[in-house]
């Protein structure tokens, strides 16, 4: 069963990807707000979730980050990592830039040897206070799960009619290898229709657009959570550590989660 974060700082989780992660919301803890619409959102589909399209006030989410990371210092527990993820698409916030700056000042008064994540579908590239803000998280991981805008369509449903992979690969060739991309595969059915990007054709693809952006890492995953689309396939693990070695023979690193 899908479903929201219903705080604004949530976990600490053990994440595959990033270690114990504290999580923070920007979004709506009551609604999903997102520039996607992904067949694996473990959120569930945007009209499942309807309601006040509120974002979290700044002020609330650095009071609540501060509390929460000096609960944690003080039990001898720091995170590895502090993440924005959430209930949607965090670089939404009109005030992300500024809550960044918030986050980077109680890291380093804090919990210094905390990483900064922001996991982001990339849909927010083409505004330059987005690009700056991504560029101070130590981690900022950029969605791109096909070369192909038809299989961006099905999979990602982007809200934007005007999106385009070609848009978005430029837009982070910009950050001159600085970011992380993400791309989830998976195969199977939804609404009827079949969805495959692992075939060759998909991969190959892909791998080009890897090798014009460079960034300094990729990773690789599959599912590992409950989808509003029930009848989507994992991908085995064999299968994504082949992918990762042919972006390995690019000369990037790439981790399988």
């Amino acid at each position: 069963m899908t479903s929201l974060y219903h705080d604004i700082i949530f976990g600490p989780v053990r994440s595959r990807r990033l270690g114990l992660s504290l999580g923070v919301n920007l979004l709506p803890t009551e609604s999903k707000l997102c520039s996607f619409d992904c067949i694996y959102c473990e959120c569930g589909w945007n009209a499942e979730h309807p309601g006040a399209r509120r974002f979290n006030r700044r002020e609330d989410v650095q009071r609540l980050l501060g509390e929460t990371l000096r609960r944690m210092v003080d039990a001898g527990t720091p995170p590895d990592v502090i993440t924005f993820a959430g209930n949607g698409e965090p670089t939404l916030h009109p005030q992300f830039e500024a809550i960044i700056g918030d986050t980077i000042a109680l890291r380093d008064a804090l919990c210094p040897a905390a990483r900064i994540s922001v996991l982001s579908n990339a849909t927010q590239l083409h505004r330059e206070e987005v690009r700056r803000a991504l560029l101070r998280a130590d981690n900022n991981i950029l969605k791109l799960d096909s070369a192909f805008d038809e299989t961006v369509r099905r999979m990602n449903n982007p809200q934007n009619p005007t999106y385009t992979v070609r848009g978005v690969v430029e837009q982070m060739k910009t950050f001159n290898g600085r970011m992380i991309l993400q791309t989830m595969f998976l195969r199977g059915v939804c609404n009827g229709a079949p969805i495959d990007n692992t075939t060759e054709e998909e991969v190959a693809a892909w791998l080009g657009l890897v090798a014009e952006i460079r960034p300094r890492q990729v990773m690789v995953y599959s599912l590992d959570r409950d989808t509003p689309c029930p009848t989507l396939e994992k991908v085995p693990r064999g299968e994504l550590l082949a992918i990762a070695a042919r972006v390995e023979a690019l000369g990037i690193p790439c981790s399988v989660a």
